[in-house]
């Protein structure tokens, strides 16, 4: 079989567990040297490609390598860049198949979301018409939990591993405040559009812990009058409440509750901040004093609580993704299939990219309380498993130690790209 070289690279926002999928990329890949030749990394993202920056993974150590396995956040680059239709910019399609045509590489790795998925998917459609055949496969990854066919998606996880704990100990400093101070927390996570990190922050409260948490989700508009009942019930009984809310939360009427009027690049509403919104609505209405925050990149960087199952499964998708390549399969996703709630059992299974690019899987509404503001019993045995088990990284002064590779270029070989 000729030896081909590969293409890895890490899109979109990251996650605590991404340079896990890296790490398992990779070190499978070096398994492969009759069939794999070097890894090239995109500097940047897909833009790595596109500018001819491709990082020679080769050139660095198997210890450094390994170390990802425990690294957050893109320890190669990763970039905001959603390549258009074929129709509407072919040319940068066609410089892709031409970097990777320059630089003898058959293979494709592509680790991120949704976009990425249809990214892949183009790139095997039009490889496949030019003759040059590109074996694409898609690694999942989303904080946001919501691709299509996959279980879970790496890097959910951890975030709300993260989130759960964040609400419950937040709750707990609020608690012992609430008598002559503070009564209200809200905490801002991530989730434009699904509301599975905010359900998260529901796991704060269990049978142990009579904790009054409130969520608000994407999925169900805003009741102004209905939720300033429920904060106010809440304090009452507990003295306190915390409410956690997805920065995609929206009136009635679909517009978001933190909306600028103003845009991205990709067209989406940018969002100022659901939590001091949410805060100062119960300070006009109820009088609570307050305090808010917004867990920001802190939640998708937590390495450090990091869920071991997360990490297991990031990985093992990584490797998955190779070995699929090495059977030679093209333009699927390898994806968690989970086999048994108790005991939590999973195993890898894969889905067409076709069925998954531009697919978004929301929340099942059997997974919101019937009130609007909190999670049921299937969802608390959908997320509770995620969340299981630690994988520390290992520290050095106090501090998590993490690696920082070398990110050595390959030569050029075309002329520059201008995009557009």
């Amino acid at each position: 079989m000729t030896v081909k070289n590969a293409f890895y690279a890490q899109s979109g926002g990251v996650t605590a567990v991404i340079n896990t999928s890296a790490c398992g990329v990779i070190e499978t890949a070096r398994k492969y040297p009759d069939k794999i030749g070097k890894v090239y990394a995109g500097q940047n993202g897909i833009i790595g490609a596109l500018m001819e920056n491709l990082i020679d993974t080769s050139q660095e150590s198997d210890a450094d390598i390994s170390a990802l396995r425990h690294t957050p956040s893109g320890a190669f680059g990763s970039c905001r860049y959603k390549m258009k239709s074929l129709e509407d910019n072919k040319e940068e399609y066609e410089r892709l198949i031409a970097v990777f045509k320059a630089h003898d590489i058959g293979y494709f790795f592509y680790n991120g979301g949704g976009d990425s998925a249809d990214t892949c998917l183009k790139v095997s459609q039009l490889s496949e018409k030019m003759g040059y055949p590109i074996q694409a496969i898609h690694v999942p990854k989303t904080v946001d939990n919501d691709l299509p066919i996959t279980d879970n998606c790496p890097g959910f996880g951890s975030v709300a591993k993260y989130i759960a704990v964040s609400t419950r100990e937040a709750s707990f400093d609020v608690a012992s405040m609430a008598e002559t101070s503070t009564k209200i927390f809200v905490l801002e996570v991530m989730g434009r559009h699904a509301g599975w990190i905010a359900a998260a922050g529901a796991l704060a409260a269990d049978k142990e812990n009579d904790i009054p948490v409130v969520i608000l989700f994407p999925e169900v508009k805003f009741n102004q009058e209905k939720f300033l009942a429920t904060v106010d019930e809440n304090v009452k009984k507990h003295g306190y409440c915390t409410i956690v809310v997805s920065e995609g939360t929206a009136w009635p009427d679909g517009r978001f509750l933190a909306e600028q009027g103003t845009r991205d690049d990709f067209g989406h509403a940018q969002l100022g901040g659901a939590a001091p919104v949410v805060a100062n609505i119960i300070k006009d209405a109820l009088g609570y004093k307050f305090h808010w925050a917004v867990a920001d990149y802190l939640q998708r960087a937590a390495r450090h609580l990091a869920s071991k199952s997360d990490v297991e499964q990031a990985y093992a998708l990584g490797e998955a993704a190779v070995n699929m390549a090495m059977e030679g399969k093209n333009s699927v996703m390898p994806a968690v299939i989970r086999t048994s709630n108790d005991p939590y059992t999973w195993e890898i299974g894969s889905g067409n990219l076709s069925d998954i690019a531009n697919v978004e899987k929301m929340m099942p509404m059997e997974y919101i309380s019937e009130d609007g503001f909190g999670i049921t019993d299937a969802c608390r045995e959908y997320l509770l498993p995620l969340i299981e088990g630690e994988d520390y990284p290992p520290y050095k002064n106090g501090l998590p130690d993490y690696v920082t590779l070398k990110k050595n270029l390959a030569e050029k070989k075309l002329p520059e790209f201008t995009m557009k």
